[in-house]
């Protein structure tokens, strides 16, 4: 075989597992994760059952991927932000922006807590799962801290209130189910006041005008990763 046709299989693999994936991800979200069977996904991939088996061995396989996938993603969204070159509230505003405009953020959200509480998951991956999650509140913590040191987030633990933070957008998130959205508005700039140091009401007008204004930018920088 030529190394033309030997890149192209291999990228014609890729293809096919992102599709499988994305399938899984979409069965998990409307039927749940119990009933997110080989049988299911492949139904929903418009695949044979034969065909899933080819390209993964198991369910717990296809979950562990997405997980891997979603939690290194977010974790590497987190991370690029904390080291911008940004007023830190405007880095959690652009994380939270971004986590909730992405429109499969609310399906990955809902596995993941499957995920942990699903007496049906193997323990091995319910701990990768919280084990990941832990990790990455690291860089969010530090963009708390960052906020702490020039006296514009609030005082407190930071990984404490990182943790808070990323507890809060997921429980949002979850509201997000296309067809069956909460009918109340997700206003980003309050979520971050509750994280903020008091400002004055124009200060606060003025900075999340600001911040609102870059929301393209926020979005590219996750849809990039």
């Amino acid at each position: 075989m030529s190394p033309r046709n030997i890149k192209r299989d291999i990228e014609q693999r890729e293809l096919r597992r992102e599709h499988i994936l994305e399938a899984a991800l979409n069965t998990i979200a409307r039927r749940g994760l119990d009933s997110a069977s080989i049988k299911e996904i492949a139904k929903m991939a418009e695949l044979s059952v034969g065909n899933i088996y080819h390209y993964f061995e198991s369910k717990d396989i296809i979950f562990s991927e997405l997980l891997q996938r979603g939690q290194h993603n977010y974790g590497a969204m987190v991370e690029r932000f904390a080291q911008a070159n940004l007023d830190p509230r405007e880095k959690l505003y652009a994380i939270c922006y971004s986590w909730i405009e992405s429109k499969h953020n609310w399906a990955f959200t809902l596995m993941l807590h499957s995920i942990r509480m699903n007496d049906g998951v193997s323990n091995d991956l319910k701990v990768i799962a919280t084990r990941r999650f832990t990790e990455n509140l690291k860089p969010m913590a530090n963009i708390m801290m960052q906020g702490q040191l020039q006296d514009v987030i609030k005082a407190g633990d930071p990984h404490q209130l990182a943790y808070y933070f990323v507890s809060l957008i997921q429980g949002l998130t979850l509201q997000l189910a296309p067809n069956y959205v909460v009918p109340v508005k997700i206003e980003i700039s309050d979520i971050i006041k509750l994280f903020m140091s008091p400002v004055s009401d124009r200060e606060a007008i003025h900075l999340f005008e600001r911040f609102s204004s870059n929301g393209n930018m926020y979005k590219k920088m996750f849809d990039n990763l």
